[in-house]
């Protein structure tokens, strides 16, 4: 399609602060503004890519900040609602999205943390230090939970959370500071029988107590091995993930063993530790569920450094062409899933091992936390919702490849679901993108094209290409979900859908969208950005639907 330039106008309202790029505009290249682009969407219901496992829509739950004191857990005497100690109103939102699976208790602290030390009589549990005690700004107060663990929350309280929230635990080993048989240990704690051995005994008291084992199948061995968990070579890895999971009892659980995988695109430590590993026979996949790797969104105007903020934009206020960057960098997950599963296959020719991106988000620079003892708090926007659809319909696209993903994290930290601050808790948007995206949970991903125009703008003196739409559809017996995201600032999509191989009969949609793009939920406004039931038009067995700018539409459609 014929693309022609025009200027976009941003006023104050739209960019908040945001500079505008040089010469005081932003230069979109794309469709006249003057008129809806043109394009197709078509569903091909015969062409199955995958089953889209439900753990594709799975969390993230760490000690640092405020994700687990203030965020999960206020304790059994808080005024706030609470189930034995956890907050309820959490609960509720979790069991509302169906939450599969939470990832715990890290990232960079499991590999600091022994799970001793949160068991048994919560007053006789040590105090320690937090791995990310030095993240903390001097707001922090001094003997602050961000800095120093009271291992209040444990193993049982964390079990509890999963139970009363119908998730399934995926715990993260202690590669690095632990042994092999503090592994084997906390997987007999776990999963042992009741009265069976004496860790089965311990878990039957203390203040949250099970007799009944926790039948725990996630298991991953360390986090982050290349750097924090370690700072390992690929080879070193493979001998430490060898030795933590020979030979370790499952108690009749099903233990699925996740490697810790790469950053982004580093392919060197993916290639290092399969290829070392299959020298072992290539067998030795077979004990192996899963490989996982992470990515962050981030705008990288200075670049990736070891500074965790450096090169990073502000959460709220930003401009055009930072809006466009953090989402080109959720769109390069796609890129990382298809480059590792590539590498594996060249060890693993029979791909048994699956990919897991079991840390996934966006990640600004502070300043917008809700206190600073929230580490790596921020606020979340609709370019935050973006950046978790175009994540999710890649994982959805890929269902083939992808078994899990945990966002990172759950509440009070990097791209929440929840803030939270005493009795007062919220939705960000990001939460309305898992409950829009549900219907896909289980269902099989089928191949869908996009036929639309993409447009271009302007970065740093140079021209971008950006997709006019992205999003995957799936089936569930005679229910097609189609998701989509539209990211263009001020632009509105028109687009026919069809199915292949069969008519629309009826369908229905729901729209999570703003005028504002810098638009988020606060604790004064907490519905200000939610989806909204929209009507959809059936002509001739297909639908003409137009797409709202930076939107995220799910559209449910019933075959004929």
């Amino acid at each position: 399609m014929t693309k022609i330039a025009f200027v976009t106008k941003i006023d104050r309202r739209q960019f908040i602060g945001g500079s505008l790029l040089a010469a005081g505009g932003l230069v979109l290249m794309g469709p006249s503004s003057t008129k809806a682009a043109e394009g197709s969407i078509e569903i091909l219901i015969d062409e199955p890519i995958g089953t889209i496992l439900p753990e594709i829509y799975g969390h993230f739950v760490e000690h640092l900040g405020a994700v687990v004191y203030d965020g999960v857990w206020v304790g059994e005497a808080s005024k706030i609602a609470n189930i034995g100690g956890i907050r309820k109103s959490l609960i509720d939102a979790l069991k509302k999205i169906k939450a599969p699976v939470i990832r715990y208790p890290g990232g960079c602290f499991a590999d600091s943390y022994d799970w001793r030390n949160g068991i048994g009589d919560r007053a006789k549990r040590p105090h320690r230090t937090n791995f990310w005690a030095g993240a903390a700004s001097e707001k922090v107060p001094p003997l602050s939970t961000s800095r120093f663990e009271p291992n209040t929350f444990g193993t049982n309280e964390f079990m509890r959370f999963c139970r009363l929230t119908g998730a399934k635990p995926y715990l993260a080993a202690n590669l690095r500071g632990g042994t092999a048989k503090d592994f084997s240990d906390w997987v007999e704690y776990c999963n042992s029988p009741a009265r069976s051995t004496t860790l089965a005994e311990q878990r039957a008291a203390g203040p949250t107590p099970s007799a009944e084992p926790f039948g725990v199948e996630y298991w991953g061995i360390g986090n982050e091995s290349w750097g924090c968990g370690g700072n390992l070579t690929a080879d070193e890895y493979s001998q430490e993930f060898r030795r933590f999971t020979a030979a370790v009892p499952g108690y009749k659980v099903p233990l699925k063993f996740v490697g810790a995988g790469a950053s982004s695109d580093d392919l060197d430590w993916t290639r290092g530790f399969f290829a070392k590993t299959s020298e072992k026979g290539e067998g030795i996949f077979e004990r192996i569920y899963g490989w996982g790797v992470h990515h962050y969104s981030w705008n990288v105007s200075a670049g990736r450094t070891s500074d965790w903020n450096a090169g990073k934009g502000d959460a709220l206020n930003f401009n055009a062409e930072e809006y466009y960057e953090l989402l080109r960098e959720a769109q390069k997950v796609e890129k990382a899933v298809g480059d590792h599963w590539a590498v594996m296959g060249e060890f693993d020719k029979k791909h048994r091992v699956k990919i897991l991106v079991d840390e996934w988000g966006a990640w600004h620079r502070p300043g917008t936390e809700v206190r600073p003892e929230h580490i790596l708090g921020q606020q979340s926007t609709m370019r935050d919702a973006l950046v978790a659809s175009i994540t999710l319909d890649i994982f959805n696209r890929n269902a083939d490849k992808v078994v899990m993903g945990n966002v990172a994290q759950l509440v009070n930290c990097l791209h929440s679901l929840f803030l939270a601050d005493g009795d007062r808790f919220l939705e960000t948007p990001t939460y309305h993108v898992f409950d829009m995206f549900m219907p896909h949970m289980g269902a099989q991903s089928v191949r869908t094209e996009f036929s639309v125009a993409d447009f271009s703008y302007h970065r740093n003196g140079t021209t971008a290409n950006f997709a006019g739409l992205t999003g995957s559809a799936s089936i569930n017996n005679n229910m097609i979900t189609l998701t989509v995201t539209n990211p263009h600032l001020t632009e509105p999509r028109e687009s026919t859908i069809k199915l292949r191989g069969a008519s629309v009969a009826s369908a229905a949609a729901r729209v999570l969208s703003n005028d504002e793009v810098h638009a988020h939920n606060t604790f004064d406004n907490p519905r200000a950005v939610e989806p909204r039931d929209k009507k959809v038009a059936v002509s001739g067995g297909a639908i003409v639907f137009t797409f709202a700018p930076a939107s995220i539409t799910q559209i449910q459609i019933r075959r004929g």
